[in-house]
């Protein structure tokens, strides 16, 4: 592919000034797109082609600096050129020290803008060139939906567990996919060929459970009419995945255990033993080590299945992850119910992007599909989510706020239930700046008070029109 063939995307909430830029850019020979939103250019699927960015600085949910942030977090070395109506020096140092080839000042100078624009895809080309092909890039799992460094850890793991038979302990909240990530192990593993056979410890009786791992003989007990199978044993030269191992009984963890160091058991009734050559894969959304500290689980059996313990991130951990997840899940389920629709729209994705998630990628499928039996005209929409139990002032947690927990903590105080984060941010930042008498920097400055960069503070003052008493603002 030749330079000109690049892409160059422009991001920006001004539709005038957007097409001024893709005007300009189309003009000299680049091909080209918009979005009117950071979200929306998150969520949209970007292939392996030359390309690089043109964003603005100042506009609502993300901004520029906040999308560039996102980026880098990512690995993503997709070359970003900055616009602003502002001529903000610190900013811009701040930019080109986080990689940003150029920081233009609005209204932007056509000639300025394609010089820039020749840097960046030089410099997007000369980065190719040096990256080893997609296929070794980075760990690729069907099914797993994301690019955040968090979930990229966890694959790299995967990948190199899986060809081992060692048994591997899935740890994680509830619905953040640990059952996926198991048969991914599965799947990329020597036992593929074999069966993938699922256990829920919490969902059978504990009188039953032994029964169902490791099977029975006729007349073994009342109610044994027949000879039953038990799962090792389906599952030999395949996978067995104890899932809520946590909650196995007690007096069935030494039994388990025998399996685990011999590869044999006995089915109830029967004095034969049977081999299994099952890789054991197990997951829990419980403190394991709690429990072996109080008795409750057997230290021998949790040393035994923990040999590799993979740790799945909550979402909000992998908050980048939300727009593609987000995306993948409309497509998937308006697919299966017939309907035609379309993308998520950049306020839609906004607001995923500022819940917490407390349930994980399966409260974000379940929020998703509402939305799409919802859905209008071919239009995702989103409610105002409501916040969970653990919220109850119902503030709605924003990833991108700069607001530290402490700081959160602090405005939660006294801020009335009504307002919102911005409200919520503004009222917090002038009591901070009014107590420090409008100093900014220094160790004892609102800066060092809120946690904050003194940049990343001036920048938030003036996104939220904050100016000292007695000092006119521009423009007035």
């Amino acid at each position: 592919m030749t330079s000109t063939q690049a892409w160059v995307y422009v991001v920006d909430d001004d539709d005038s000034a957007r097409e001024a830029i893709m005007g300009a850019v189309k003009a000299a020979g680049y091909r080209t797109l918009g979005f009117a939103s950071a979200t929306a250019f998150l969520a949209h699927q970007r292939n392996d082609e030359l390309a690089c960015l043109v964003v603005d600085v100042e506009m609502p949910e993300l901004t520029g600096l906040d999308l560039q942030q996102r980026l880098n977090a990512s690995n993503d070395t997709l070359p970003v050129i900055f616009a602003t109506a502002y001529g903000d020096v610190p900013m811009s140092v701040t930019a080109v020290r986080a990689g940003a080839v150029d920081f233009l000042t609005k209204p932007l100078d056509a000639d300025a803008l394609i010089d820039a624009v020749r840097r960046a895809v030089a410099q997007a080309e000369r980065l190719a060139n040096r990256r080893p092909r997609s296929s070794e890039a980075s760990p690729v799992v069907d099914g797993i939906v994301g690019t955040s460094p968090a979930l990229r850890t966890l694959l790299q793991q995967v990948k190199t567990v899986a060809a081992t038979d060692s048994t591997v302990l899935i740890q994680g909240e509830t619905g953040t996919g640990k059952e996926r990530i198991a048969r991914a192990l599965h799947d990329l593993s020597a036992h593929k060929a074999g069966r993938f056979v699922k256990v829920n410890c919490a969902a059978i009786p504990s009188g039953l459970l032994e029964s169902e791992l490791m099977g029975h003989e006729k007349g073994a007990f009342t109610g044994a009419l027949s000879q039953r199978i038990g799962r090792f044993e389906l599952a030999h030269d395949g996978t067995i995945f104890l899932d809520e191992i946590g909650e196995l009984p007690l007096d069935l963890q030494p039994k388990l255990l025998r399996i685990l160091q011999e590869r044999e058991f006995e089915r109830l009734g029967s004095t034969r033993t049977v081999r299994s050559n099952a890789r054991v894969l197990a997951a829990t959304n419980r403190d394991l080590a709690s429990m072996v500290a109080a008795r409750t689980f057997r230290e021998d059996l949790f040393y035994r299945l923990s040999v590799f313990p993979v740790r799945v991130p909550p979402l909000r951990e992998r908050a980048q992850d939300i727009p593609l997840l987000a995306q993948h899940f409309a497509r998937e389920i308006a697919g299966r119910m017939g309907k035609h629709v379309q993308d998520l729209s950049p306020e839609a994705l906004g607001r995923l992007l500022d819940y917490p998630f407390p349930g994980n990628i399966r409260e974000l499928q379940n929020v998703v599909e509402r939305a799409v039996i919802l859905a209008e005209n071919g239009i995702i929409e989103l409610p105002e989510l409501a916040a969970p139990s653990s919220d109850p002032l119902g503030l709605h947690l924003d990833t991108a706020s700069s607001l530290k927990p402490a700081a959160l903590h602090a405005a939660r105080a006294f801020v009335p239930r009504s307002q919102g984060l911005a409200e919520m941010s503004r009222a917090h930042i002038l009591r901070v700046l009014n107590e420090t008498n409008w100093v900014i920097a220094g160790p004892n400055g609102a800066a060092a008070r809120l946690e904050m960069k003194r940049s990343t503070l001036t920048f938030r003052m003036k996104k939220l029109g904050i100016v000292r008493p007695g000092v006119r603002s521009p423009g007035v």
